[in-house]
């Protein structure tokens, strides 16, 4: 018998408390443990996984990579991604915005990772991309963070 009593709390996400566990083994300064969980998570998702949790995965895989060349391929899985996550699957796992809120971070991190690697027309693209989508955050602390690494990476490239 299936309970339809709203105060019964939804099933936790398996794979998105694995996630939560793994940054924060890397945010106690244990990266490598992290980049090994999280790589093997991914493995067992594959190319047919849960869009919204190889968003997830890839996004902070990306920030684990020590080659910036790994961290822009990492970028761009979560961007592809992204792509194919819908906002009512967003909403289920708690997202308090649409979809279109992951992409000014997303377009940050690329614009970030092309800079590194010296293709400032590629970075100043995804700069002008995060800015457009800028409008969709929030203004909370998050949307502010996002906002303001923009014009972060704005500056870094000159554009500021």
């Amino acid at each position: 018998m299936t309970s339809t009593d709203d105060s019964t709390p939804a099933p936790a996400d398996e794979t998105m408390a694995r996630i939560g566990a793994a940054v924060t083994r890397a945010q106690r300064g244990e990266p490598d443990a992290a980049r090994r969980e999280l790589t093997s998570l991914w493995n067992e998702l594959g190319p047919g996984g849960d869009p919204l949790h190889r968003c997830t995965l890839a996004h902070h895989l990306a920030d684990l990579q020590e080659d910036p060349r790994e961290e822009l391929a990492w970028d761009q899985r979560a961007l592809a991604a992204a792509d194919a996550v819908t906002d009512e699957r967003a909403a289920a796992a708690g997202a308090t915005g649409p979809v279109a809120a992951f992409y000014p971070s997303l377009h940050l991190n690329l614009g970030e990772d092309h800079r590194k690697l010296g293709d400032l027309p590629a970075a100043r693209r995804h700069l002008e991309l995060g800015r457009a989508a800028a409008g969709e955050l929030s203004d909370d602390g998050y949307g502010a963070m996002v906002r303001g690494g923009l014009e972060a990476l704005a500056t870094r490239l000159g554009d500021g």
